[in-house]
């Protein structure tokens, strides 16, 4: 079967079935989209396919707006996902975002703040990896005062053209680009645009059942897929173990 090649496989199949329930891996060239409001488990999601690409021998670079390098490790090691060889061994770069002094200057004009965007698309060589996770996007976005000025004027398009225009090259490489939006902090028409073109689109959703908060993955597009991808997928993050996907309970 031809087309198992174009796709970069997930990985852990001995760990969880992530892998599995998402037909075999990510379709090389796709931009991922993962939607969910705080604490639906984006960061934990994102961390998972950083690690199983790795484990792959796929490249991973990963920009992270929320943790440190220490943060991350400790993250990662906390979900069982080790990724100190991989960072020594070149394979996973991380990169963190500090918002705060490349945002706004003490005098807090607009025209104070990096052009963030910008700076992301000039930052070779993140761009090198086979796969770019951007964690969290909406950040970026928010923090960026060229786009948030198009936003106020209600040009959601002409703001996201460049950055859309740049993430369609770096695909046209046979990369994948993951972002991670907390559509709760943003305009819904500011992420029209990347929901648009995203070739795989996954909604994070929190579901109170009783006294429980379950989770799942919806997956509201998925473009090029190798097998068949469920529709939701349950799924719990645990200590030690990283993510767990549950089995279907039959109603």
């Amino acid at each position: 079967m031809q087309h198992i090649r174009n796709i970069r496989s997930l990985g852990l199949d001995d760990h969880d079935r992530l892998n599995k329930e998402l037909g075999g891996g990510i379709p090389r060239g796709s931009i991922v989209l993962i939607e969910g409001d705080y604490g639906a488990g984006k960061s934990a999601v994102s961390q998972r396919l950083a690690y199983g690409f790795c484990q792959e021998e796929t490249t991973v670079s990963i920009l992270s707006t929320e943790l440190t390098i220490g943060g991350f490790l400790d993250q990662m090691h906390s979900l069982s996902y080790d990724v100190v060889d991989h960072v020594l061994n070149e394979r996973l770069l991380f990169l963190h975002a500090n918002l705060e002094t490349g945002g706004v200057l003490s005098n807090g004009g607009a025209e104070s703040r990096m052009d963030l965007l910008t700076r992301l698309m000039e930052a070779k060589t993140m761009w090198m990896a086979d796969v770019i996770v951007i964690d969290t996007f909406d950040a970026i976005l928010r923090n960026d005062p060229t786009f948030e000025a198009l936003i106020r004027k209600n040009e959601e398009r002409q703001a996201a053209l460049e950055i859309i225009s740049f993430f369609r090259d770096v695909i046209s490489e046979g990369k994948i680009i993951v972002l991670t939006v907390d559509p709760s902090t943003v305009d819904g028409d500011a992420i029209g645009p990347f929901r648009a073109i995203a070739d795989v689109f996954l909604e994070l959703e929190m579901i109170e059942v009783g006294n429980d908060v379950r989770r799942q993955i919806s997956v509201k597009r998925f473009a090029g897929m190798g097998e068949q991808v469920g529709d939701t997928i349950g799924y719990s993050v645990r200590s030690g173990t990283g993510i767990v996907i549950e089995s279907r309970s039959v109603a």
